[in-house]
């Protein structure tokens, strides 16, 4: 009966997990997550290294002390401390999270935490397969070696890009048969080959000596970004359905699989010097990860992450089903075996303990909570509002594209002008984006819908790109309408339904004076921050 109940780590890997990362991957709401992509990107992976390092270190110095005091009946050696600290960690604030969702707490915030915790996950799951597969070769086989450290670093760094380029290759092959076929009109099979490919992705990557998990999430990301549009309306609503459903089981069976754990497992072995160590360790390393790391983004971020969202991520930092499932994978020796147990204690304390108090914490730090994800907060009177179409669409997506990182700026115009068109019906004609020497290869690869689809530039994370049409400016009661041709401005203007010849004047001396930004689809007009109307 104990044999049966035993909780099988491999099971956990290649059949529960992988639908619980792409869910995350293809549910993920691009607008805040690129908006916030360099802080995440420096938390997901320069914080969860400092923690991983920080928490070994000091577990070595708790283990040291065990050794003095008489409590350790066994060996203890550096990287399995360090081996720890890459698991533990690894954040998972579901609780959190679903508590945010469910207050609508602030976007930013929220992209940040969820944002983390899916790459913490792919990193920490990378990075404690280089601390196991790291020898050093001198007689004492756990002593430091340089050698053997740069080398399992070099493989992190080799099996992460690998697994995102997987990823990322078989989403865009998805992309292609979906575009190219007849598929959507067979809405079940559409289904069928999309759900069957998303999981090839990980056994793929397995059979191939990357990491399933990074590749299956950004095969998720690349999925929703691209794939997605391609497939009918049913099928978007069955994937959707489907990896919501799958994601859903596959966490309360790891949750129930935990509870079920912690009285079949045979080799418990808790310590208290070791979980007292263990919960110092993560308050500190969680503190030396979230702190220093906010206070260097702060520099060239436009808008600051606030003592109150640091407060919050540092709270935050929940441990649960990826902590549980890489310590149980190996219980063979004493050392792991208290290391599980201890990781056992520390995901039901945080989750149960830290989870509960969300909601309190939020109101003491005084976030914001019932805040619409796809609505922002409006213009204010001293800056123009710019309509296109849309108004208040276009201005968003204006704000969002000058608020995303750099790194997602540089890499927008591309992924418009060409990868777009190419994998997708949406985007601007290749002929308009390739050289004139491409014209036969733009005009294959470029969908016939896309001539007709005049909703290309409604995207969410679309940039702000003026048609060939009429720009029209408000100010106040002042309207200013002009051609967004790149030739001569003309403007003119109504003051409480009057016409006056200075009023236009003035307004045509300053709209001629705005820079002009000329791009491949019209002219875009930047003006001074304030007008007097």
């Amino acid at each position: 009966m104990l044999r049966k109940v035993t909780f099988d780590p491999e099971v956990f890997f290649n059949i529960l997990l992988p639908p619980i990362i792409f869910h995350a991957g293809y549910s993920l709401k691009k607008r805040h997550f690129f908006r916030n992509l360099g802080s995440i990107l420096a938390y997901a992976f320069l914080g969860t290294a400092v923690s991983c390092f920080i928490i070994g270190n000091l577990m070595y110095g708790v283990v040291k002390l065990m050794k003095l005091v008489g409590q350790l009946s066994d060996k203890f050696y550096y990287t399995d401390c360090l081996l720890f600290g890459a698991i533990i960690s690894a954040t998972d604030p579901v609780t959190v999270l679903a508590i945010f969702n469910e207050l609508h707490a602030d976007v930013d915030l929220y992209a940040l935490l969820f944002g983390e915790s899916v790459l913490n996950d792919a990193v920490a799951i990378v990075l404690s397969s280089s601390i196991v597969a790291y020898q050093p070769t001198g007689e004492n086989t756990h002593a430091f070696d340089a050698a053997a450290f740069f080398k399992s670093v070099g493989v992190f760094l080799g099996i992460f890009s690998g697994s995102f380029m997987m990823g990322a290759v078989t989403g865009v092959v998805t992309a292609l048969v979906t575009k190219f076929t007849k598929l959507h009109c067979f809405p079940l099979l559409e289904t069928a080959l999309f759900f069957l490919m998303s999981w090839s992705t990980f056994l793929l990557a397995e059979a191939c000596g990357f990491t399933g998990v990074v590749a299956v999430l950004f095969c998720g990301i690349t999925q929703a970004h691209y794939t997605y549009n391609n497939l009918s309306v049913e099928s978007r609503s069955r994937t959707k359905q489907l990896f919501e459903v799958l994601h859903f089981l596959a966490e309360n069976f790891i949750f129930s699989y935990m509870g079920l754990a912690l009285f079949t497992f045979q080799k418990h072995i808790f310590s208290p010097v070791f979980i007292i160590g263990a919960f110092i360790a993560i308050f500190l390393g969680r503190a030396a990860h979230i702190y220093p790391l906010s206070f260097l983004l702060n520099l060239g971020r436009r808008h600051k992450i606030t003592w109150s969202f640091q407060h919050m991520m540092m709270f935050s930092g929940l441990r649960g089903a990826m902590a549980f499932a890489l310590a149980i994978r190996d219980t063979a020796t004493y050392s792991h075996q208290m290391m599980f147990s201890t990781t056992l204690l520390i995901v039901f304390f945080t989750v149960w303990i830290v989870g509960g108090g969300t909601t309190p914490m939020l109101s003491w730090l005084n976030i914001r909570v019932g805040v619409d994800p796809d609505q922002d907060p409006p213009p204010t009177n001293d800056s123009f509002q710019v309509l296109q179409g849309d108004g208040p669409d276009s201005a968003r997506r204006n704000r969002t594209k000058q608020e995303s990182a750099w790194l997602f700026r540089l890499w927008y115009s591309f992924d418009h002008n060409y990868l777009k068109p190419i994998l997708t019906h949406s985007g601007p004609p290749l002929t308009t984006t390739l050289p004139s020497w491409c014209g036969l290869i733009a005009r294959c690869l470029t969908s016939p819908q896309v001539y007709d689809n005049q909703e290309q530039l409604r995207e969410e994370d679309s940039d702000f790109i003026l048609n060939d049409g009429d720009l029209t400016v408000t100010y106040g009661d002042t309207t200013i309408t002009a051609n967004g041709s790149s030739g001569p401005h003309t403007a003119t203007t109504s003051l409480d339904g009057r016409r006056t010849k200075s009023s236009e004047e003035a307004l045509e001396r300053d709209l001629g004076a705005a820079d002009h930004e000329v791009t491949s689809r019209g002219t875009r007009l930047v003006f001074p921050l304030e007008y007097n109307a």
